[in-house]
């Protein structure tokens, strides 16, 4: 079955919680002490990089791309429903939702001509057929729609993740909603135009161009070439893209809050009614994502206006945060691979055996061992402190990754070096605010106290 998004075995951190959080803490204040005195060198980075390109089907990765998601689609409607035996909730949930994510953040966004939902919308945008049906040419799109279809459809496939996950990993249901998207995504691409729909609208299209401009590549995309290169570039300065991107954050952090014990002992105190698994249990989780989001928005907004403020910077607060949010995705980033190894470790091995039979089905092994059920995954396949050190070297990478990106905002933003090193103060204690807060997170899974 899915396992839970924790630890094969719980061990003793090799230093206690404390230190653990503080030392994450001092490694971002001590990437700001290097950076501070030195001179960035920046070119001019334009809010939304271009996405035109995206508007052309490339045959090969459209269709293989839309054989997977007919096969998930078939696999998930005929086949078994034990979610074990059938190939759909592993395909999705592990390697579509996180391993395909964790790899645009590392290569980039490779995935625009691959992506069935994106080709279906290039597919349904048709001229002639939009002018006999509409008696015109493309729909505009709304101003005040902005990011809005993404954040709500991004919200629902991140509480099927984390909330009301027992219905929603259920095969036949995956399966439904897969069919359900790739018909919204074609009559987004038919009424609005494919690139309008893909660039605001098409919630993969919008996230896996967010993670990938953390990655090596760029795929036609502005900014330079290597890793963090596309952070360059702020985001489109509205409230809606905003709340995407500190949704995509967040989404991470609510995982991990999931695991606390503090969550925990709420869910025992719960009236009956409220039991987990409910729907008033699933009301109230959702009540607390929506929650955390809007604590989130004021965190990080109030410290962008301190930003401003202190750097005299131009523009207002949604302009600031903006260009200042870029510098969260890499921290984001190495939460959600650490958050996440073990769980791709030890669930992606449930794609050998059912490989040999995807759908579940009575007598369809096809293949012989590994591929089939005498397959035994190993629920421990790298030693707990192997995995500690792997997440401890990512997140020191990343903070100071994040510094940089920081330093090299501010220092293109502020009209002076002196204003620009007012403005990294505010902004250094919201990003140690925000690594204390994912450390401890990211440690109860691993710890048994601190």
């Amino acid at each position: 079955m899915i396992l839970a998004h924790a630890f094969g075995a719980r061990y003793d951190l090799p230093v206690p919680l404390y230190l653990f959080v503080l030392g994450g803490a001092l490694v971002v204040f001590v990437s700001f002490l290097f950076v501070v005195g030195r001179e960035a060198e920046v070119t001019p980075g334009e809010p939304e990089p271009d996405t035109s390109y995206i508007a052309v089907n490339r045959a090969v990765p459209a269709v293989v791309g839309l054989v997977v998601w007919a096969g998930l689609v078939a696999a998930g409607m005929t086949g078994s429903q034990e979610v074990a035996e059938n190939i759909v909730p592993t395909a999705f949930w592990l390697i579509i939702w996180i391993a395909v994510p964790i790899s645009c953040g590392v290569v980039g966004d490779w995935t625009p001509w691959i992506n069935p939902f994106a080709v279906l919308a290039r597919l349904a945008d048709r001229e002639p057929t939009r002018r006999r049906v509409l008696n015109g040419p493309a729909l505009a799109w709304p101003e005040w729609l902005g990011f809005w279809p993404a954040v709500l459809i991004f919200f629902l496939v991140a509480g099927g993740e984390l909330i009301y996950n027992v219905w929603a990993t259920r095969p036949a249901v995956t399966a439904t909603a897969l069919l359900a998207y790739a018909g919204i995504s074609a009559a987004g691409g038919f009424f609005f135009g494919a690139e309008a729909w893909l660039r605001r609208g098409e919630m993969f299209s919008v996230l896996l161009s967010t993670w990938g401009r953390t990655g090596l590549l760029r795929f036609a995309r502005p900014g330079r070439r290597g890793f963090f290169g596309g952070l360059d570039q702020g985001f489109e300065p509205t409230v809606s893209r905003m709340t995407f991107v500190i949704l995509m954050l967040m989404s991470v952090t609510f995982d991990g809050l999931l695991a606390t014990p503090a969550w925990k002992n709420l869910e025992l105190q719960l009236p009956p009614r409220l039991s987990v698994g409910s729907s008033g249990y699933i009301a109230v989780a959702i009540a607390a994502l929506a929650v955390l989001v809007g604590l989130a928005w004021a965190f990080f907004g109030g410290f962008s206006a301190a930003v401003r403020a202190a750097g005299r910077l131009q523009g207002g607060v949604v302009r600031s945060l903006a260009d200042l949010v870029p510098s969260l995705i890499p921290i984001s980033f190495g939460y959600l691979v650490s958050h996440n190894l073990d769980y791709l470790l030890v669930n992606g091995q449930l794609l050998i055996p059912l490989a040999g039979n995807p759908a579940g089905l009575n007598g369809w092994n096809l293949l012989p061992y590994p591929f089939n059920d005498s397959y035994e995954i190993h629920r421990q396949p790298l030693p707990p402190a192997a995995i500690w050190y792997i997440q401890l070297t990512l997140i020191v990478a990343v903070h100071v990754a994040a510094v940089f990106i920081a330093h090299r905002h501010l220092a293109r933003a502020a009209r002076d070096r002196l204003l620009a090193r007012r403005a990294e103060l505010p902004w250094i204690a919201a990003m140690v605010g925000y690594t204390m807060t994912s450390l401890v997170l990211l440690a109860q899974p691993i710890a048994r106290g601190g």
